[in-house]
C-alpha cells in the first residue's frame, strides 16, 4: 500500500511539474490551442509599391516634339552633335530648310556622344525622285552601336515602297538578321519614321559575352521587331559575332549606292542607364 501511494505520489509530482514547464515556455498542452493560428487576411496594401518614385518626364507638345529629358542630335538647325565616321572631322553632310542629307562621297557621321541603352527617335524621307531597285534605291543605315567606319549594329533604310529585295535587308529590319514584322513603308516623298529601345549588350573582363543586345522597332508607328536579340554585329557577308566594346556612338551611312540621297530630321534620345 504504501509503496503504491509512493509511486502514485511521485507520479502526480511528475504531472504536476511538467505541467507548469510547459506553461512557463510557451508550449501546448493537449487539448488546448493545437488548432492552426489564422493567417491575416489580405489586404490591398500588401502589395503597394511608394518607392522609387519615378522622375516627372513632360512630354512634348505634340508627337514631333521631344520630351524635356531628350538629348536633341539634330533639330533642323547644324550639325554639332555630329562627327565624322571615319576620322572624327566636323560632319560634313548638307543641313538645308531643317533636313539633314546625306553627302555622298564624305562618308558616314556618327554622334560626337557615345551611348549604351536608350529610347531613339529618328525621321527619314526617301526623295520622291528616287531611282534604281532593291538594295541600290535609297540606301542607308542606323547603325545603333558603331564599332567602327562601317561596322556595328546596323537598323536598316531603304525604299521598301513596291522595291523587291531580300527580306531581311528591307528597311525595318535588322539587317542580315531580323526580318521586319510588317512592311509599313510609306511611299518615297513622304517623311518616316523609326522609334527604338535599344538594349545594348554587355560583356565578361575577358571578352566573352555576358549577355546579348536586344531591339525593339517601331516603323510609322507599327512594331516591326519585337525585342529581338541580336546574334552579333551586322555583317555583309558571314554570320554575325560578338566582340567586345563599352558604349558606342550611333552612326548613319553614307551607302555607295548610286540613287539620290535620303534625308533625315528630328532625332532625339533618352538615355535608359
Amino acid at each position: 500500500m504504501r509503496i503504491q501511494f509512493s509511486i502514485f505520489f511521485v507520479t502526480s509530482l511528475l504531472v504536476i511539474g511538467a505541467s507548469r514547464y510547459a506553461q512557463q515556455s510557451g508550449a501546448p498542452q493537449a487539448g488546448v490551442g493545437q488548432s492552426a493560428s489564422t493567417p491575416a487576411a489580405p489586404k490591398p496594401e500588401d502589395t503597394e509599391m511608394w518607392e522609387p518614385v519615378p522622375k516627372v518626364v513632360t512630354p512634348g507638345v505634340d508627337c514631333k516634339a521631344p520630351p524635356s529629358d531628350a538629348i536633341i542630335l539634330f533639330d533642323g538647325r547644324n550639325l554639332d552633335e555630329w562627327v565624322s565616321a571615319k576620322d572624327k572631322s566636323p560632319a560634313k553632310w548638307i543641313v538645308a530648310d531643317g533636313v539633314l542629307t546625306v553627302k555622298k562621297g564624305v562618308g558616314s557621321i556618327e554622334t560626337k556622344q557615345r551611348f549604351r541603352n536608350y529610347q531613339l527617335h529618328i525621321e527619314w524621307k526617301i526623295p520622291a525622285n528616287i531611282t534604281g531597285s532593291g538594295q541600290a534605291r535609297g540606301n542607308s543605315g542606323v547603325f545603333l552601336a558603331s564599332t567602327g567606319p562601317d561596322a556595328g549594329y546596323e537598323l536598316q533604310v531603304l525604299d521598301s515602297y513596291n522595291n523587291q529585295t531580300y527580306v531581311n535587308g528591307m528597311a525595318g529590319s535588322i539587317y542580315k538578321q531580323a526580318i521586319p514584322l510588317v512592311n509599313p513603308s510609306c511611299k518615297p516623298g513622304e517623311w518616316q519614321k523609326y522609334d527604338v529601345a535599344w538594349t545594348a549588350p554587355t560583356f565578361n573582363p575577358e571578352g566573352s559575352l555576358k549577355t546579348p543586345a536586344y531591339v525593339t522597332v517601331f516603323f510609322n508607328g507599327v512594331l516591326v521587331q519585337n525585342h529581338f536579340e541580336l546574334k552579333g554585329d551586322t555583317r555583309y557577308i558571314g554570320q554575325p559575332s560578338y566582340k567586345k566594346h563599352d558604349s558606342a556612338p550611333i552612326m548613319l551611312q553614307a551607302h555607295g549606292d548610286p540613287s539620290e540621297p535620303i534625308s533625315f530630321r528630328n532625332i532625339w534620345l533618352r538615355k535608359l542607364d
